[in-house]
């Protein structure tokens, strides 16, 4: 029984944990794999302190890992207005070959109709403006649009990492093939190409899936009662190839192991009543918190997520509440890296 009542579960404010900042990781650790990880086990409630390569020790023959293939955008923009002022957008979802929903500030300059000019070859125009500092644009570019983004565009960080990032490729998945993320799968920037080959030597699969992460995903729960708050939808996809091994892996009674909260998303997302994946290409805004059943997610790899955000909540929801809640008051105490360039963990 928790020590939490029910209701509270559904309080914002129960997913508060304190945080030194200088826990917050400003640069990733070299080389990947070597990262602490905290391994919990759901059944014992033990917890054991590791390194990341030691994630081969806990895998077996059989087991299913599946990993989110997506590869972030340089979808941070910096332009002007006719007037000479400096705006700043951050690209969040694709609508169609020209328009994109974006992040802009300063948010309240900006209008409809409003031209921003990031280079000779790459304008746009605001289409309609929503909340929370988001709107629509519609680009209009020479030649080809990737080509012109990645000449002006930055890879968007997270705002809490200040320090400038050496090698772009380092907050890419060593797996990252199809470009259309505002941020990383962060859980994934763990793996090596070493460590990936050993895991298929031992007999591990290696499942890829895609969601492009939104940054709806780190966007602040404002509302107290977590009920109310709402998803942005992200695009996600499983192939008929994949849903097949993932289901012939659950009949079989092998483990299915998630490498992030996002590929949970795209297996809860894919899973019908009875558990079984479906093959598709669709949006998904699933929101998992504490008293969701998973129907496939057997073992979860991630790292050390936000207080109050979307994201702890889905661990507690695996993990269960207050397990979660002693994870992170462990890994505060052991002062492990927190957040995208932080440390991991693996719960079975």
């Amino acid at each position: 029984m928790s020590n939490i009542e029910n209701k509270d579960l559904f309080k914002k404010s129960s997913y508060y944990y304190g945080l030194p900042e200088e826990l917050i990781a400003q640069t990733p650790i070299e080389p990947r794999d070597s990262s602490a990880l905290l391994v919990f086990c759901r059944a014992n409630k033990k917890i054991e302190h590791k390194h990341f390569y030691d994630i081969i020790d806990y895998l077996r023959k059989g087991d299913v890992l599946v990993v989110n293939n997506t590869r972030v955008l340089p979808a941070r923009l910096f332009g002007y207005k006719d007037t000479g002022a400096k705006i700043e957008v951050l690209l969040q979802k694709r609508i169609d070959l020209k328009t994109w929903e974006v992040i802009a500030r300063p948010f309240k300059r900006l209008k409809v109709g409003t031209i921003l000019h990031f280079s000779e070859n790459l304008s746009c125009e605001i289409v309609e403006k929503f909340e929370y500092g988001s709107c629509k644009i519609k680009f209009e570019f020479d030649g080809v649009f990737e080509h012109r983004l990645s000449e002006v565009g930055q890879v968007p960080l997270p705002p809490y990492i200040h320090k400038k990032l050496a090698d772009k490729e380092r907050y890419q998945t060593v797996y990252a093939k199809i470009e259309g993320s505002s941020a990383a799968p962060t859980a994934g920037l763990h793996f090596t190409q070493a460590l990936i080959s050993k895991l298929k030597e031992k007999g591990v699969q290696i499942v890829e899936v895609l969601l492009h992460v939104g940054l709806g995903t780190f966007r602040p729960v404002k509302e107290e009662d977590i009920l109310n708050h709402k998803m942005h939808s992200e695009h996600i996809e499983m192939t008929e190839e994949n849903a097949e091994i993932i289901n012939k892996a659950k009949k079989e009674g092998r483990r299915i192991i998630a490498v992030g909260t996002t590929s949970v998303r795209v297996l809860e997302s894919c899973a019908d009543e009875n558990g079984k994946i479906v093959a598709q290409k669709k949006e998904t805004d699933i929101f998992i918190y504490p008293s969701y059943k998973f129907k496939v997610v057997d073992a979860l790899i991630t790292n050390f997520h936000l207080p109050e955000s979307t994201l702890i909540m889905l661990v507690s929801a695996f993990a269960g509440y207050d397990e979660t809640m002693q994870i992170y008051k462990t890994a505060v105490e052991k002062k492990y890296r927190f957040f995208s360039f932080g440390d991991a963990m693996f719960i079975y």
